[in-house]
């Protein structure tokens, strides 16, 4: 079937992005030039600056783009009949690719880290991540007084899962790839037990 124009175009920035995250996660945001990126992707240059208008465009697009397939995954998760059944099999998926996954996490985040004017969008990427977090703790608790704001608790929650993701890339064999879900688990049955007096 032929492409309309809005589809094609719409191709285009797919790849485009799509070959950007591979070179950044290869070469970092900074070594990975527009040409090479165009380059990956199957494009010209031109191809490039007739959807973006430069790399830092670009960026910002890849973390909003980013942020909202993984809400819809969380999202997803959280509706499951077993949540945290769920959630470990999501886990246990991530980690065949969690070398990429966390280094591209990574380098968005220098980026953001070094160039001011991005960080908002960064910002709006955690809070969404945060608030999914959130929203799992509130139904936790349902009917309990929790032992801290939800809010925070998530906090906890979602830098704890940064802090293990890390260690598990680099002991791979020493730490199991649902270490995430065992941690909050773990956590989540102490707060439940404060809550409970």
């Amino acid at each position: 079937m032929r492409l309309t124009r809005e589809q094609s175009r719409a191709q285009t920035r797919e790849r485009l992005l799509a070959a950007a995250a591979e070179l950044f996660a290869e070469r970092g945001v900074n070594g990975a030039s527009v040409e090479q990126i165009a380059e990956r992707a199957g494009y010209t240059r031109g191809a490039f600056y007739g959807n973006f208008e430069d790399k830092h465009q670009l960026v910002g697009e890849l973390l909003r783009q980013r942020t909202l397939r993984e809400l819809e995954e969380v999202t997803v998760l959280q509706e499951a009949e077993n949540p945290w059944e769920a959630v470990r099999e999501w886990n246990r998926a991530r980690a065949d690719h969690l070398t990429e996954w966390l280094t591209l996490r990574t380098e968005l985040m220098l980026y953001a880290l070094r160039n001011e004017e991005i960080r908002p969008q960064l910002a709006e990427r955690e809070t969404i991540a945060r608030d999914a977090h959130t929203r799992t703790i509130e139904r936790a608790f349902a009917g309990k007084k929790p032992p801290a704001d939800p809010a925070f608790l998530a906090l906890i929650v979602h830098a704890l899962e940064d802090g293990l993701l890390v260690q598990r890339m680099l002991f791979p064999d020493e730490i199991a790839d649902d270490v995430v879900v065992d941690a909050v688990e773990l956590l989540m049955r102490t707060w439940t037990r404060s809550a409970e007096g």
